[in-house]
């Protein structure tokens, strides 16, 4: 008779944008699912991480930043993906950023205090605290915030304390058999990864020269033999936007192809062949049925 006690349940990551969600996900789960950028709402879906230990399933929800405004198609529907979750969910982690206490952070909690379910309170981005000592007022400021029922300090990028918050988020789960498969650590295909792998070099190498009015769709993606051919475009919304993701004879966008090419690889274990093209559709961002074209239509 087995008397060991088995426990599963959903975890999900919210906070302002910028805060490392992302980025503590991956940390957690010692594989990136979730992409990552200096650039704030990265993040536009949510996504499924599952961690699998011994009697233990831990099924992570990283959501996108919830932002003050709303003033576009797309701002409306991150903002909807991150709070639509917290009604099934059987903990939150709240996540903040040690060094900066904002508007948008008060907007999460007013959001976080009209539902019942518990609320751990994840202090990050401690490793950039300059002097130590201000880490205890520090921590006992943000804990007054709301009734939390754990705060715990971390470094996300870093790992550091990592473990005594995952042991702490195994009490709050339920007593239950696994609800995934032990081998899968995501619920998104293969073409959703190869997608968002695309958006994310796009972000990094762009950083300031393009605003977030841009998209990527899969058209292609296949296999044959030992090879996966994948063929994407990039979606913006003016030809002034077009021409700065194309680039000088090419370039910026043959860095983006290679780079992602390189990330596919690595996450498929295939060799990836792949195709860009940059495409004008203007206005989408703010348009909800070009978007559910786009692949924006996942929330309950």
């Amino acid at each position: 008779m087995n008397d060991i006690t088995e426990k599963c349940g959903f975890v999900a990551i919210v906070g302002r944008p910028n805060v490392g969600k992302s980025t503590l996900m991956n940390k957690i789960l010692g594989q990136k699912i979730s992409i990552t950028s200096r650039k704030r709402q990265t993040t536009r879906h949510r996504i499924l991480g599952i961690k699998s230990e011994q009697n233990l399933q831990v099924i992570y929800v990283d959501t996108p930043g919830m932002h003050l405004g709303g003033k576009t198609a797309m701002n409306r529907y991150m903002n909807r993906a991150a709070t639509t979750v917290l009604r099934d969910v059987d903990l939150v982690l709240f996540v903040v950023d040690i060094s900066k206490w904002t508007k948008e952070d008060e907007n999460v909690v007013r959001r976080l205090k009209r539902e019942h379910v518990p609320v751990m309170l994840v202090i990050n981005k401690v490793d950039q605290l300059k002097q130590k000592e201000q880490l205890l007022p520090k921590i006992a400021e943000l804990s007054n915030k709301m009734e939390f029922t754990e705060v715990i300090p971390v470094s996300a990028k870093r790992g550091n304390n990592l473990d005594s918050l995952q042991n702490l988020i195994a009490h709050y789960l339920p007593e239950s058999g696994p609800l995934f498969p032990e081998e899968q650590i995501t619920d998104k295909s293969e073409r959703f990864i190869a997608s968002e792998i695309i958006r994310e070099k796009l972000m990094r190498r762009l950083q300031q020269e393009l605003p977030y009015a841009l998209t990527t769709e899969i058209e292609r993606f296949s296999s044959e033999k030992d090879m996966l051919h994948i063929a994407a475009v990039i979606w913006v919304e003016r030809e002034t936007q077009k021409k700065i993701v194309i680039g000088k004879n090419g370039e910026v966008l043959k860095d983006i192809g290679r780079s992602a090419r390189i990330d596919m690889e690595k996450m498929f274990e295939r060799k990836v062949h792949l195709e860009l093209w940059v495409k004008v559709k203007e206005g989408w961002s703010d348009n909800e049925s070009l978007m559910k074209r786009m692949g924006y239509d996942d929330i309950d």
